[in-house]
């Protein structure tokens, strides 16, 4: 009869324990570096230039909730009922982003930047306003496009260095691609 056991040692890189640290030193540098939060001693990103991007990825979202406010308020037409759907959805989204984003860069011991002084400068997007629905959309559509390559440029960045920072922009940036193909659907539907 085959061993379960077996298969799952079997299965893991050789068994090497080598590789982990003591336990008792886990403990001790825990304790010794109590005050970092969940910034531990084997943290080797440049935390000061993740929470620069964080910070940029902040104003970011920021600009952009702001935006599809200002487009929700905006929609008028006869498709802008489904519009303005999207527009809230995307909105509510974008906020939770900013909150997940400010929530990682006080985990990294840095503070969120949520001053209105220059939060444009450091948005990637631009706050477009648009004049008609079409515009609206195609603003929208601009900014998420900026807003996906410029999360697939900071998961480059980060790397292996930081995992929950890269899982936190990935997970963004899955969402940014769905809006992404929302409006592209809905500037579509304009079209005929």
């Amino acid at each position: 009869m085959d061993n379960p056991t077996s298969d799952v040692q079997a299965a893991t890189p050789s068994g090497d324990r080598s590789v982990l640290t003591d336990i008792k030193v886990l403990r001790e540098r825990a304790r010794e570096h109590v005050r970092r939060g969940a910034v531990t001693t084997d943290y080797t990103a440049d935390r000061n230039a993740i929470i620069t991007l964080l910070n940029e990825a902040l104003a970011t979202e920021i600009v952009c909730v702001l935006r599809y406010k200002r487009h929700y308020s905006m929609a008028q037409g006869p498709h802008a009922t489904a519009a303005k759907e999207e527009f809230a959805e995307h909105a509510k989204d974008e906020l939770e982003h900013a909150d997940r984003i400010a929530e990682r860069i006080v985990q990294l011991g840095g503070s969120p930047d949520f001053s209105p002084d220059g939060l444009t400068e450091r948005s990637h997007a631009e706050y477009a306003e648009g004049h008609s629905l079409r515009d609206m959309m195609q603003e929208d559509l601009v900014a998420e496009r900026i807003a996906i390559e410029s999360y697939r440029e900071m998961i480059h960045f980060v790397g292996e260095q930081d995992p929950t920072t890269r899982r936190l922009l990935e997970d963004i940036l899955a969402k940014e691609e769905e809006h992404a193909d929302d409006l592209a659907r809905l500037l579509e539907g304009l079209a005929r």
